[in-house]
C-alpha cells in the first residue's frame, strides 16, 4: 500500500469518527483577486523586503570596499555606508540614473575581473535565465575573499511590470546550495531560508509588513521557503 493510500485511509477513518480538522476562516482572503498585485508596495514594506533587510543588516561588516550592486546602489547606501570606497551600478539598460556598468551579468566580461570586494544581489538571478553563467561572471569579477550577498525569491507572485517578461525562477535551499557551490564550492557558501505558511500567504496577497505579527513572520518553517539569502566567498 503506497502512503497516499495510508493517508487517505487516515483521512476517511477521521471524517466517519468527527474528529476533522477545525473548520476554516479565510477572512479577507476569500476572494481570487489579491489585496496587492504590487507586492505590497502600495500598502508599506513588501514582506520579502523585511526579510531581505534582515539578511543584508547580519552581513552589513561585508558591505565594504568597492562594491557592486544591481539595478541601484540603494541597499549598498542603508547597509554598507562610510565602508564603501567605491561604487558600483550595473544595470541591463543603457541609460540607467546610477549605471556605472551597463550589460547582462550571464555575458562573459561584463565585470571588470579581481576587482570587488562585495557584490549585492537582491532579487537579481531569478530574472537570469542562465543564472550559472551570471554566477560564474560574478566569481570571476570578484577579488579573493571578496563576498557575494544574494537573495532569491522562492514562494512569491511573478511581477506584472516588465521584469515579469524575464521572471524565470524561484529556488529552494537546497537548489541555492547547489548552485552557488557549483561555483564557489560548498565550503564557500552559507544559505538563510526565510518564510513560513503564514508569511507565505500574506506575501502571496500582498500583505505588508506592516499590516501582520512580526513575531509570526520571524519564525522558519522551511517547507515554506519566502526568501532564501545566499552569502558566498570567492576563496582562492
Amino acid at each position: 500500500m503506497t502512503s497516499m493510500h495510508v493517508r487517505l485511509r487516515r483521512l476517511n477513518k477521521r471524517l466517519r469518527n468527527g474528529t476533522l480538522w477545525k473548520p476554516v476562516s479565510f477572512g479577507s482572503f476569500t476572494e481570487v483577486e489579491p489585496i496587492s498585485r504590487d507586492f505590497g508596495f502600495d500598502r508599506g514594506l513588501p514582506i520579502d523586503r523585511h526579510y531581505i533587510e534582515i539578511f543584508l543588516k547580519k552581513h552589513a561588516g561585508d558591505i565594504q570596499g568597492r562594491v557592486l550592486e544591481i539595478g541601484d546602489a540603494s541597499y549598498c547606501r542603508q547597509f554598507g555606508g562610510g565602508r564603501i570606497e567605491r561604487q558600483e551600478v550595473l544595470h541591463v539598460h543603457q541609460g540607467a540614473p546610477e549605471a556605472t556598468i551597463v550589460g547582462d551579468l550571464s555575458q562573459p566580461g561584463v565585470l571588470p575581473a579581481d576587482s570587488l570586494d562585495c557584490a549585492v544581489l537582491t532579487q537579481t538571478l531569478h530574472l537570469i535565465y542562465d543564472m550559472k553563467a551570471a554566477l560564474i561572471e560574478l566569481r570571476r569579477g570578484m577579488k579573493p575573499g571578496g563576498v557575494v550577498l544574494a537573495t532569491v525569491p522562492g514562494i512569491t507572485p511573478v511581477a506584472r511590470d516588465e521584469w515579469g517578461a524575464t521572471w524565470y525562477w524561484s529556488l529552494t535551499r537546497i537548489a541555492a546550495e547547489r548552485l552557488f557551490g557549483e561555483v564557489f564550492g560548498p565550503a564557500n557558501v552559507t544559505v538563510q531560508q526565510f518564510g513560513n505558511v503564514y508569511a507565505a500567504t500574506a506575501f502571496v496577497q500582498g500583505v505588508a509588513t506592516e499590516e501582520v505579527s512580526r513575531a509570526k513572520l520571524d519564525i522558519l518553517d522551511e517547507q515554506y521557503p519566502v526568501i532564501l539569502g545566499v552569502r558566498a566567498v570567492r576563496a582562492d
